[in-house]
């Protein structure tokens, strides 16, 4: 099984010319013909990937990052939240401030490429404006651009309700299923989704409000398609259909160079293709851990040693019913230096206080006992005052700097 599976990533690398030149990081292992493939020349993929050094210094310069990912709570996915007529400074500026009162410093913050194509120079005032709040408050943000997670059939426009009681009901991929099918022969697709990409990114390239750039969520994933009612459904996984495309967005962004620095997450698909791309591309190590202590400790040796000397944030944690807390999980972060951003912060249209299962079994309660993600209700009350508490104290404790504003940590 070992051996198929490194076999299998060969394939899938070398038929894309998925090669790596610049740090040649372990392979995988035991493998010496996957180790020639995967340290030839790729300059488009990897010309200007940034040093260890240059990222260290990079992380360095910042306080300890944490935080949380973040939609309003009056949006149920990516384009409810950026589309002209849903779009809500209003509510964000409200629900960032009490991010901002836990001592949260960054934001993780999903676009979507639908958003962009329907209204490009209104989109991109908007991600100005979100910006902006969130600068006004002291946080740092992270652009994510696509996504391989939930609906696979992304449309513009009025936005369908949320199940009851059902995990992000209404989430969308982005670009989407059928876009990925298409993507290695559609050249209209495909420059569509690089001017996306540039435009975003050329407009905020050198901008000091960016923490860092998150290229693709969770490439590879599953994809749940809604049935009739809740908890009816169909499900899948995206698999190898991404690899052009995070081939591709990884050069589009070397291509305008940002200041900010570039990464896709590990987060344990089941070939993990998505590892040797992170580890080889990315110029900071991100992943999303959803177990408990021990296997958080086993995977940050991991990564430590496929990466060496580059710096790690978790960009997606908290499962309250899987042990993953912040009272066991931040400790372990600062012990290690690592970035701790948690997936939530206020319950709404996307229901993540319910748990994944609800997909198969739909919650009944106006809310579960046991929030599954998440931190606030709308009205800014709390789930756990004590864990509220907690994450005040903690984060205060252990930042070795004050948090400033106009895009600058002091």
């Amino acid at each position: 099984m070992k051996y198929f599976k490194i076999s299998l990533l060969c394939v899938m690398f070398c038929s894309l010319t998925l090669t790596i030149a610049s740090e040649k990081k372990p392979p995988p292992p035991n493998n010496s013909a996957a180790k020639s493939k995967l340290t030839q020349s790729l300059d488009p993929v990897v010309k200007g990937r940034w040093s260890p050094a240059q990222a260290q210094k990079w992380y360095e310069s910042y306080p300890w990052l944490v935080g949380c990912n973040f939609i309003p709570s009056n949006a149920i996915n990516q384009l409810e939240m950026w589309q002209a007529d849903t779009f809500d400074p209003e509510i964000i500026d409200r629900e960032l401030a009490w991010a901002a009162g836990l001592g949260f410093n960054v934001v993780r913050v999903y676009l979507h490429d639908l958003a962009y194509a329907q209204d490009p120079k209104g989109f991109l005032k908007r991600v100005d404006r979100f910006l902006s709040i969130a600068d006004s408050h002291g946080i740092k943000t992270m652009l994510v651009f696509f996504d391989d997670c939930w609906l696979p059939n992304p449309k513009p426009g009025r936005q369908p309700e949320p199940w009851p009681g059902v995990h992000n009901s209404g989430w969308l991929e982005s670009p989407g299923l059928e876009q990925l099918k298409r993507y290695p022969s559609d050249s209209n697709l495909r420059s569509r989704l690089e001017k996306y990409v540039k435009a975003v990114l050329a407009r905020f390239h050198n901008d000091k409000r960016i923490l860092m750039w998150d290229l693709y969520n969770e490439p590879g994933g599953w994809w749940f398609r809604r049935g009739e009612k809740p908890g009816s459904y169909s499900k899948g996984q995206i698999g190898t259909l991404c690899l052009p495309l995070l081939r591709d967005v990884y050069i589009w962004a070397r291509r305008i160079a940002p200041s900010q620095p570039l990464t896709t997450c590990v987060f344990g698909a089941s070939n993990g293709m998505e590892e040797l791309a992170a580890l080889n591309w990315a110029d900071v190590i991100t992943f999303h851990h959803y177990g408990d202590v021990t296997s958080l400790e086993n995977l940050i040796d991991k990564l430590q040693k496929g990466a060496p000397s580059r710096p790690l944030i978790c960009t997606e944690y908290l499962r309250r019913g899987g042990d993953c807390l912040f009272q066991n999980m931040l400790p372990v972060f600062q012990k290690h230096n690592i970035g701790a951003v948690n997936w939530g912060l206020v319950s709404g249209k996307t229901n993540t206080i319910w748990s994944w299962t609800t997909w198969d079994n739909p919650g009944i309660e106006k809310e579960p006992k046991l929030w599954h993600h998440d931190i606030f209700r709308p009205n800014g009350s709390s789930y756990s005052q004590e864990e509220v508490d907690f994450l005040r104290k903690f984060i205060k404790q252990h930042r070795r700097k004050k948090i400033g504003t106009s895009g600058n940590f002091k």
